[in-house]
């Protein structure tokens, strides 16, 4: 162990120079759309298409996709830790019924269980 002494000085916390930034996703797509529907009208009128256009269609097209699935993941989620909750919740409640025996089989059931969910994974 380290002995403090006191004739040494104590060390400092770091300073530094810090700025938030503020990121609105609501205002960058309503740019992002007043961009896209200012092109379209220029278009209309007898204007050109970029490459850029396409880009930024494919990117907004993916991040689309993410927001829509991301629902999804973060239910299947709360749904497996429920199930792992439940789970260890009967465990202890038969562990505490049957004693040992219950946890020996829960310990039994489980690798067997992940046996069979996942034979089929290794296939495809």
């Amino acid at each position: 162990m380290k002995i403090i002494s006191l004739f040494t000085k104590a060390p400092q916390h770091q300073r530094f120079s810090y700025r938030p930034r503020y990121y609105d996703p609501k205002k960058e797509e309503m740019q992002e759309r007043e961009e896209r529907i200012r092109r379209e009208l220029e278009l209309e009128r007898g204007g050109h298409a970029e490459a850029g256009d396409y880009r930024k269609r494919i990117a907004g097209s993916f991040q689309a996709a993410r927001k829509r699935s991301k629902p999804s993941a973060e239910k299947s989620a709360v749904i497996m830790r429920f199930g792992v909750l439940l789970f260890m919740t009967l465990l202890l409640m038969a562990m505490f019924t049957w004693g040992k025996d219950a946890l020996y089989a829960g310990f039994l059931i489980v690798p067997f269980y992940l046996y069979m969910k996942f034979k089929n994974f290794k296939k495809s």
